[in-house]
């Protein structure tokens, strides 16, 4: 059995119970963000006659969205592709119902995701969304991008990534992961740096202008680039990071394998990442255009955390509720603390932590902070 939704300005057909990848067609509501957001980021970008590549489009939603809701002058064609055959047989009948199975600038396919891009390129964007990891894809995805294209990545493998499952973070991102309050940001730039040394075969360097992560997955849009001192300058950029527990500081080091001491109290008992990328996660501009192009209220409060901590470049946050429970206090109001640090210092919410604060404060700062506003 088939339902009629809506989402953003298209309507699709979905297969009607629990959602599972064993559905004959895919629809995750739980998702709409996600494609607000690579609808947002496309309109926020200057890119133009763009050839825009979903190549596991499940419902086909993403790229009908695309179509209905971005200017003209921002698509020169959009290639719609899933490897079930059901799959591609229901975005034709989606791409009627929305009155655009005529329109010259759609082509649908049913091949392999790989086979397909490949096939197709070159593409100026290509949304790479799949169960799971998105490792496999990687390849064949970047040797089809046109140098200044966007690859846009989801990963659902978060047990991986954020620490839960750390020898499959080894074997896929080929990085040991941190299981803390900060895994998830440290998961987005595992990811990130896996993707980056994909391209790095390709002789590309990929660079991150928007990144999240936010329920099970994270998801990072990435810059393409062909020049030597770019792919030089991604790799100077990748480290690995220690993290105390006893004085919260963060410092970035060589190695993995050797004993690291924090750099502020020289405890010797620090819990090592990496390595990850330690490079800016946004860029500003973009975070900002996107949140000013949204009209949802549903993403305002999300998309507007985003576009601030993008202005701090610094690796990490503080959990402030982690803090003051080591420090045996009450935590006092975020905003608060957010405004006393903005006396000398960057400072605003982070995405990653309805309780965390980025902010380029050392961390014994924000601990004698915390203190002073305890009295």
């Amino acid at each position: 059995m088939q339902k009629t939704i809506t989402e953003g300005k298209a309507r699709i057909k979905i297969s009607e119970g629990k959602i599972s990848r064993k559905l004959p067609v895919f629809y995750n509501p739980g998702m709409k963000l996600n494609r607000d957001i690579s609808v947002l980021l496309l309109k926020s970008v200057k890119n133009t006659g763009m050839r825009i590549a979903d190549p596991l489009a499940a419902s086909g939603i993403r790229g009908i969205r695309m179509l209905l809701e971005m200017n003209k002058s921002k698509i020169r064609k959009v290639f719609i592709n899933d490897a079930s055959a059901a799959a591609a047989d229901n975005i034709k009948k989606n791409l009627q119902l929305n009155k655009l199975s005529k329109n010259k600038k759609i082509k649908v396919a049913n091949e392999d995701a790989s086979v397909f891009l490949l096939k197709n390129r070159p593409f100026d964007y290509v949304d790479i969304d799949p169960f799971g990891t998105p490792v496999s894809f990687l390849d064949a995805a970047i040797k089809s991008l046109r140098n200044g294209g966007i690859l846009a990545v989801t990963a659902t493998d978060t047990a991986a990534l954020a620490g839960s499952a750390p020898e499959a973070c080894l074997r896929k991102y080929w990085a040991f992961p941190l299981r803390n309050y900060l895994m998830h940001e440290f998961g987005l730039r595992i990811l990130i740096r896996r993707i980056q040394l994909a391209a790095t075969a390709s002789e590309r360097a990929l660079t991150p202008v928007y990144s999240y992560s936010l329920l099970h997955y994270m998801r990072v849009f990435l810059r393409v680039s062909g020049k030597k001192r770019d792919i030089s300058k991604v790799l100077k950029q990748h480290s690995c990071v220690s993290f105390c527990s006893n004085c919260f500081s963060a410092d970035v080091v060589a190695d993995i394998s050797k004993k690291n001491v924090c750099s502020a109290c020289k405890n010797d008992k620090v819990s090592v990442a990496g390595p990850v990328w330690t490079g800016r996660l946004f860029d500003p501009k973009i975070a900002a255009a996107v949140y000013k192009n949204n009209s949802d209220d549903k993403n305002s409060s999300f998309l507007k955390t985003v576009a601030a901590e993008s202005k701090i470049d610094c690796i990490g946050f503080y959990d402030t509720h982690v803090i003051s429970k080591k420090l045996k206090m009450h935590p006092p109001k975020l905003e608060t603390i957010i405004a006393e640090l903005r006396k000398k210092h960057k400072a605003s919410r982070t995405h990653f932590s309805g309780s965390g604060i980025r902010t380029d404060a050392k961390a014994a700062e924000m601990i004698g902070l915390l203190r002073l506003l305890k009295n």
